[in-house]
């Protein structure tokens, strides 16, 4: 669908985006994270042929952004930061307006303009004049643009940024049934949107790739949690001495019991290893109170990353 390769950016003697490398499947989620300067807007603007990289490619559908421009262009929906929106029209003018721009026929148009109106429920707004709407809505209106002329690449920056609870899980679930027709690249701060809703996550740190990486193995670490009734002088070499365990660490931990994590080696699997360690436990007669996987969130990842 799309494919990245050593893509770079330089200003001058800065080197904004440095060599960064991708591919997304069709139907994807992906999330863009990186602090403010990482690189992420760059690489955005350069994947809608805003920017022109200063070496590396872009494929959309097969097509390279180099040399097919337009019809890449034609591809991708995108809805910026701040939503280019005209205050003074109704959103169905603004949206007729929209699909004149987006190259939509227009005999297609009413019909792609209830389409997009259905697919973000706009139906109660549709006559209203966009500066009397609320920050939700305008969002909406925002996505509706973007769809409008059935793009295969949807690029959405900071969707739910100033909306309240409830509207952030209506934007949510908009993007979520989004993915029936298109690729979604979604660039945020906000990492519990990342967490909530992309498949997948790249993080940019100082213009390079930091991390790239599918949601369900980025929660999986690679450490047992265990609680016995077992002093560190006396658990530490028992668990040291299962196959797989590379490190023991005493925690502090609320419950009953000694609490430990137990880092793995590279290649050993977790699912592996734990009944390898309860075995020896309860062999040596000791209590095992817990056992479980570790599970790291976005937050402490991007945390790790950034401390580097």
């Amino acid at each position: 669908m799309i494919k990245v390769d050593a893509l770079t950016r330089n200003y001058g003697e800065l080197t904004a985006v440095d060599r960064i490398s991708f591919e997304i499947g069709q139907g994807e989620i992906l999330g863009l994270l990186g602090h403010n300067g990482a690189g992420k807007t760059t690489i955005m603007k350069m994947l809608t042929g805003y920017l022109e990289p200063t070496a590396g490619s872009i494929e959309v559908d097969g097509l390279r952004i180099d040399r097919d421009r337009a019809a890449v262009q034609a591809r991708i929906g995108y809805l910026p930061e701040n939503d280019p929106l005209y205050p003074e029209m109704t959103v169905i003018d603004y949206l007729d307006y929209a699909a004149s721009l987006h190259g939509v026929a227009q005999v297609q148009r009413p019909q792609r303009i209830r389409e997009a109106i259905d697919r973000t429920d706009l139906h109660a707004k549709a006559a209203d004049t966009i500066g009397t709407l609320s920050r939700g809505y305008r969002q909406r209106v925002g996505v509706a643009q973007a769809i409008l002329h059935h793009p295969s690449l949807l690029i959405l920056d900071e969707p739910t940024n100033g909306l309240d609870p409830t509207q952030v899980t209506q934007m949510r679930k908009l993007i979520r049934s989004l993915t029936q027709e298109a690729t979604v690249i979604l660039s945020t701060h906000i990492l519990q949107e990342v967490q909530a809703i992309c498949d997948r996550v790249i993080i940019v740190r100082n213009g390079q790739k930091a991390l790239d990486a599918r949601m369900q193995d980025l929660r999986a670490g690679k450490r047992l949690l265990v609680a016995l009734d077992a002093a560190p002088e006396h658990a530490t070499p028992l668990l040291s001495s299962v196959m797989g365990i590379a490190v023991v660490e005493p925690l502090d931990g609320s419950g009953p019991g000694h609490h430990y994590a137990l880092d793995l080696h590279h290649k050993q699997q977790v699912s592996d290893a734990a009944p390898q360690v309860a075995e020896k436990v309860t062999g040596q007669g000791i209590k095992l109170y817990s056992l479980q996987p570790e599970t790291r969130d976005l937050e402490h990842v991007f945390g790790e990353i950034s401390s580097r």
